[in-house]
């Protein structure tokens, strides 16, 4: 009995941990509903918005030659997944004032789109690579 409790709970973990993992190409189809704001990549820009290399660890307001919002300079995050998630909810409630209007508040796409951008590196290059 005590064997089967323990069976169907690892069974039970595993698949939850399996619907919660994050998708780096479902990450980059996400991205895609950024990009006329956003770049990332060894040839990003600044745009409407900043580029995102090196966004795992970065501190807000800090991407070199973007024009940032006082609330986004002074808001005090460093972006983690965490940060991320709670920010793409109500961009304006996390920073009033700050330019960026779009919100997203489906929860497993805002994680494969952290997946997808955490991997990309300050210069733009992917890590490990």
């Amino acid at each position: 009995m005590v064997r089967g409790l323990v069976i169907g709970a690892t069974l039970l973990a595993t698949s939850v941990a399996g619907v919660m993992a994050q998708d780096v190409p479902g990450g980059e189809a996400a991205f895609r509903k950024c990009q006329p704001c956003h770049d990332v990549g060894e040839t990003a820009k600044n745009k409407l918005g900043p580029e995102l290399n090196g966004l795992d660890g970065r501190k807000a307001g800090t991407a070199e030659g973007y024009a940032y919002s006082d609330s986004n300079k002074n808001s005090g995050i460093v972006w983690s997944e965490a940060s991320f998630k709670e920010y793409l909810e109500d961009p304006q409630a996390k920073m009033p004032g700050t330019k960026m209007i779009f919100s997203d508040k489906n929860e497993k796409e805002v994680a494969d789109l952290w997946a997808y951008l955490k991997q990309f590196g300050a210069e733009g290059k992917k890590k490990g690579q």
